[in-house]
């Protein structure tokens, strides 16, 4: 494929990422309005974030296979038509039952977004290019929840909560149409191959480096998603804010998230062009980006909220270098037919450990505060590193030569 249409459908594919930040923070930043309106206390609200955990947890893997079956083109059409449907539903509903329903077919749809999107980068970029162009497909997400709060709380003043998850059920239609016509006369080529010669689900965790991958997004990914749904219920409950507050600050973190992705993955692709055996590259900088993250503990201590606000952004400027790295460490270590299943297998493993995580975080918020949970938020980057790395990823990082 050339590589001016490879970056192409990378481009589109960040706005598919965006879209799905975009249509999951709708409520996040609603939340203070909607646990209000239906009297929903946080322990309500973390199992209304369950339901979409749980389904996203599984599409995740089911996600995953479905991209190497079907295809990238394919599958992410799939994916984005569903959860657009399932985000117009959000604007019907009665209840935290209904809430809950909608969210889980939100998950099921989103589920398949960031398979697709590795997969799609894996297949069609040069190893050289990889890095920066899976910041880039999978950059759009905090770019996504960087509009989030300004749109969301500008959509609901001008037509209500439920406008709002409307809106961006319009978009993702309007994405489809776009990705349709990206394709118009043309064939994916080496997908058909990927058809054929898919792995077993049971070969690819019977790898060590599988697991490790496996093991170490249980533990980071809990991080993330408190940031995605709890933030804004922080920023209310325990500083104060209104909702035009909340839409003015809780963006700042995912635009340093987006900006960072996207250097992250030039970064590592820089490192790998002037000799460095790929692992490395990637090993190294999520370790940089592993010791960066204790500065989300001190968020709590801050004086102000735009203080809170700076030091999460430290966190999310971590997850930037880390998860460019981390999805294209994916890249190198698998071939590229077994892409989607492996970021599929990883994210249900996190997403696991999240639906664990929010289930424990609402009854700790509501009993105590969420101080805890920021505490515990600086130490699993870093548990994640030592597991990812192993004694095989150390040798690496610190073994004689960077050659390859």
């Amino acid at each position: 494929m050339p590589l001016s249409r490879a970056w192409f459908l990378c481009g589109l594919m960040f706005l598919a990422s965006a879209l799905s930040f975009l249509d999951r923070q709708v409520l996040s930043v609603l939340a203070p309005v909607l646990t209000a309106e239906f009297s929903m206390s946080n322990a309500v609200y973390s199992r209304v974030v369950f339901a979409f955990v749980l389904s996203y947890t599984v599409m995740f893997t089911v996600g995953g296979r479905l991209m190497d079956r079907l295809g990238t083109r394919l599958g992410l059409a799939f994916s984005v038509g569903l959860w657009s449907l399932a985000s117009a539903a959000h604007g019907w509903v009665a209840g935290p039952w209904g809430l809950g329903i909608a969210r889980f077919f939100l998950g099921a749809g989103e589920g398949a977004c960031f398979p697709a999107a590795a997969k799609g980068v894996v297949e069609w970029m040069p190893e050289e290019r990889r890095a920066l162009a899976m910041g880039v497909a999978t950059g759009g997400s905090a770019f996504g929840a960087v509009l989030a709060p300004p749109l969301t709380a500008w959509g609901a003043a001008l037509f209500g909560w439920r406008g709002a998850f409307m809106a961006t059920a319009l978009l993702g239609l309007l994405w489809l149409l776009a990705w349709q016509a990206a394709f118009h006369g043309r064939s994916e080529g080496r997908e058909t191959v990927a058809l054929r010669e898919t792995s077993r689900i049971r070969e690819l965790i019977a790898q060590a480096e599988v697991r490790r991958l496996l093991l170490a997004r249980f533990f980071f990914d809990p991080v993330f998603y408190f940031y995605m749904f709890w933030i804004p219920q922080y920023l209310s409950r325990e500083r104060g804010l209104d909702l035009a507050e909340i839409g003015a600050l809780s963006w700042i973190p995912f635009f340093v998230l987006g900006l960072v992705q996207i250097a992250g993955g030039r970064l590592s692709d820089r490192l790998v062009s002037g000799g460095w055996e790929p692992r490395r590259a990637r090993i190294a900088l999520m370790l940089l980006a592993a010791m960066l993250t204790p500065a989300s503990w001190l968020a709590t201590r801050a004086s102000t909220a735009g203080l809170a606000i700076g030091l999460m952004s430290v966190l999310m400027l971590a997850h930037g270098i880390w998860i460019s790295n981390f999805m294209t460490l994916i890249g190198d270590l698998v071939p590229s037919r077994d892409v989607g299943t492996v970021v599929g297998l990883t994210g249900t493993c996190g997403g696991a450990a999240g639906m664990i995580s929010n289930l424990l975080i609402g009854p700790v918020a509501d009993g105590y505060s969420f101080v805890p949970v920021f505490a515990a938020t600086a130490i699993l980057y870093p548990l994640a590193w030592l597991i990812l790395a192993g004694r095989p990823g150390l040798a690496v990082l610190f073994g004689k030569g960077a050659n390859r």
